[in-house]
């Protein structure tokens, strides 16, 4: 993985609003045009967080699993609307992408080459509801966008 300015990185402490998460891995994706960045971390209950980074907008997104995982599947297409856990969100993104470097512990198992088909949708201007599709699987996650202005990095010494 090159190396880029970032906010944060593995070992870091990142303050998002009122949760404290300690950075574990991180994960590059390209779709095409660009990359992002996702970070995987551990909230001080263990629980796993995915802090995404996209041309400096940063979301934290946490898992949604078993029976409360939403059943939609693609394709999807910009702007229909998914109702899910009484919220209404609107598709903002389809995209695919392929994940190009890999660093540090995730909680899923992960490779460089694998790609991947999501969907991205929003409501109320900070709610995300995202998934990831490959093969029959699937992955969603809720999450809401933050100021990157309002992260806090403490970083170990």
């Amino acid at each position: 993985m090159h190396d880029a300015p970032m906010l944060f990185g593995i070992g870091d402490y990142v303050e998002l609003g009122s949760k404290t998460i300690q950075i574990v891995g991180h994960a590059r994706f390209s779709y095409g045009r660009g990359f992002w960045d996702e970070f995987c971390g551990l909230s001080t209950t263990s629980e796993t967080i995915w802090i995404s980074v996209d041309e400096g907008d940063v979301i934290l997104q946490t898992p949604v699993t078993g029976p409360a995982q939403p059943k939609f599947r693609p394709p999807f297409k910009p702007g229909e609307t998914l109702e899910f856990d009484g919220t209404t969100y609107t598709v903002t993104e389809v995209e695919q992408a392929e994940c190009v470097a890999l660093r540090g512990q995730f909680d899923e198992e992960l490779h460089v080459g694998e790609t991947y088909d999501f969907v991205n949708a929003s409501a109320d201007g900070y709610a995300l509801l995202s998934g990831e599709f490959w093969g029959k699987e699937a992955a969603w996650y809720t999450g809401r966008w933050h100021d990157p202005f309002g992260v806090q990095v403490v970083r170990p010494t």
